[in-house]
């Protein structure tokens, strides 16, 4: 396997200020209904990268479950290790790799619980089971094998037999608010067009290219 060259040239097309929307949801908006239209797999998969208090960084896959010109949503396990993380350094990143498209979108933030309300009404549409996966996972604990993580999904299943299950204390959802959102495009010959917006006073966002 001769990894340092496998390569390839990215000519699917530019991206040039002209065409960039006002504001970066309004541009995130446009590139993920054309992740939709391209039927990519998962468009709304993201890598949301945090860092503990001695400043270890760790990433995962989770879901883009909403945004707005407030942020970023997504819902986890509010005892987790990206909520652990958090709640000791609330800047984060999200990265969507949209690689078919030749297209990355950089989110930089700071996450900030969404209120119980919201996580209720989005907890309601969750299909039966995923509820009950998550009162049944203590998500990111030791556990000793996977028929123990099994008995806890049928011990819960049990106990709620066909009632409503309700919204666990321990989970809810975080909205990354941003200050600065990097959308890139591939290039041929590694001259990729790079845009980054940046918050500024009373909503508004100044534009930038950057160097690939």
């Amino acid at each position: 396997m001769e990894i340092d060259q496998w390569r390839r040239e990215y000519l699917r097309g530019g991206l040039h200020r002209a065409d960039l929307k006002a504001t970066p949801v309004e541009q995130f908006r446009q590139w993920l209904s054309e992740a939709v239209e391209a039927e990519l797999s998962d468009p709304s998969s993201m890598c949301l990268a945090t860092a503990d208090a001695s400043g270890q960084p760790s990433q995962r896959i989770v879901l883009l479950k909403g945004f707005d010109e407030r942020g970023f949503v997504f819902f986890t396990n509010l005892e987790s290790h990206k909520a652990r993380d958090i709640a000791s350094n609330a800047k984060v990143s999200l990265l969507f790799p949209w690689q078919s498209l030749e297209r990355q979108v950089i989110v930089y933030g700071q996450a900030v619980q969404v209120e119980r309300d919201e996580a209720q009404a989005y907890f309601r549409t969750r299909p039966r089971d995923s509820q009950l996966a998550a009162w049944a996972s203590h998500q990111s604990d030791p556990i000793q094998n996977r028929e123990q993580l099994q008995q806890q999904f049928d011990a819960v299943k049990s106990q709620y037999g066909e009632n409503e299950i309700p919204l666990p204390e321990f989970w809810g959802g975080y909205r990354v608010l941003p200050n600065a959102v990097e959308f890139w495009q591939g290039g041929a010959n590694r001259l990729h067009d790079r845009f980054i917006y940046r918050a500024e006073e009373a909503g508004q966002w100044s534009v930038e290219r950057l160097s690939p």
